[in-house]
């Protein structure tokens, strides 16, 4: 869910194909929990295989992966590893949600609701260890590296691009700008025509851009007040002060106010914001990666989509001779005619 700072800040809303030839580090958990959220059929079942194991993730991530390499983009995707112990707490709450708005799902679908009931069941999506290691082998067939975070993805992508290694960091999530990635783009994993949830009406989103540097010139502050910020509203790590909002909390830090200030005040527990703020300023990243990107293998992308998960061979085949043309119009290092001689 990650910290609320959208009223805050703003994104340059830019087309997909102004990060063509850029190097972009996706949040990967972040990603696969849209896909497995919005890929579904019309009652809000998840997409399956014959098995009645879940496909979802696979599809986002091949498709989506597809549609960057098509417009030039160099996707890395980042993985979280464990998550801090501050973290657990809101990894319980989470799951308490998903328990109630599955009992809604089912509501919704006994009296025949399917909108309702689709809405609900978003909100059930869970992310297995086997559906993780199964998003890394499709990644390692399409050629595209990942990395393995320590601890938090967003903080390992921000690393990277502090680094340079990478152009920009991408998630949904603000805490990217916490751990201090100099440029945060989102909505990548949900471009295009979507529905509004219990309205009739339809929207293009698009990628947005958000440049670090520019936001805290505009609010006026540094790093170490932005961090502040999010503190004082909550975080994944901390639950934040009851009552203050990210436009209150920008007026206590320009009154000189830190978070600490205001959680002593309000008599809340200093220890877990310690706890927070230490993940935020020294966060746990590696730099044991590397990044190649390599010819997408068809056979194998055939095998694993098609006969394993009962994937369109017809689809999949198109999207791979598309990508294919792509790469060369983009001037890929491996020239892919031979590859589907």
């Amino acid at each position: 869910m990650g910290v609320a700072l959208g009223d805050l800040i703003e994104g340059k809303t830019i087309e997909l194909e102004y990060l063509s030839g850029r190097k972009i580090a996706v949040d990967a958990y972040n990603m696969l929990y849209q896909f497995l959220s919005i890929i579904r059929q019309r009652d809000g079942t998840p997409l399956m295989n014959s098995r009645g194991e879940i496909t979802s993730h696979l599809s986002g991530l091949f498709y989506r992966t597809a549609r960057f390499l098509e417009t030039g983009i160099k996707p890395v995707y980042v993985f979280d590893g464990l998550p801090p112990e501050e973290k657990e707490k809101t990894i319980s709450e989470r799951e308490k949600k998903k328990i109630e708005a599955q009992k809604k799902y089912e509501e919704a679908l006994k009296k025949g609701n399917l909108e309702e009931a689709r809405i609900y069941a978003q909100q059930t999506s869970k992310l297995t260890r086997e559906m993780v290691d199964q998003a890394k082998r499709l990644l390692d067939l399409l050629g595209v590296p990942w990395v393995q975070a320590p601890s938090e993805g967003e903080a390992q992508a921000a690393y990277m691009v502090k680094k340079e290694d990478v152009w920009a960091s991408a998630s949904q999530d603000y805490d990217s700008l916490l751990f201090g990635s100099p440029r945060l783009v989102r909505n990548l994993g949900i471009t295009g025509r979507r529905k509004l949830p219990r309205k009739n009406v339809y929207i293009e989103i698009k990628p947005e851009i958000i440049t670090l540097e520019d936001a805290l010139k505009k609010l006026g502050i540094n790093q170490e007040q932005l961090i502040e910020i999010g503190l004082m509203v909550g975080t994944d790590f901390n639950a934040g002060v009851k009552g203050i909002g990210p436009k209150k909390a920008l007026k206590l830090v320009k009154e000189g106010k830190t978070a600490k200030d205001v959680y002593k005040e309000h008599g809340l527990d200093i220890k877990e914001l310690e706890f927070a703020e230490r993940i935020f300023k020294n966060p746990k990243i590696t730099d044991k990666y590397e990044l190649k990107w390599k010819e997408p293998d068809k056979n194998g992308l055939i095998e694993f989509l098609c006969k394993e998960h009962d994937f369109s061979e017809e689809r999949i085949r198109t999207t791979l001779e598309k990508l294919a043309r792509e790469y060369d119009v983009h001037g890929s290092q491996a020239k892919l005619d031979k590859w589907f001689g």
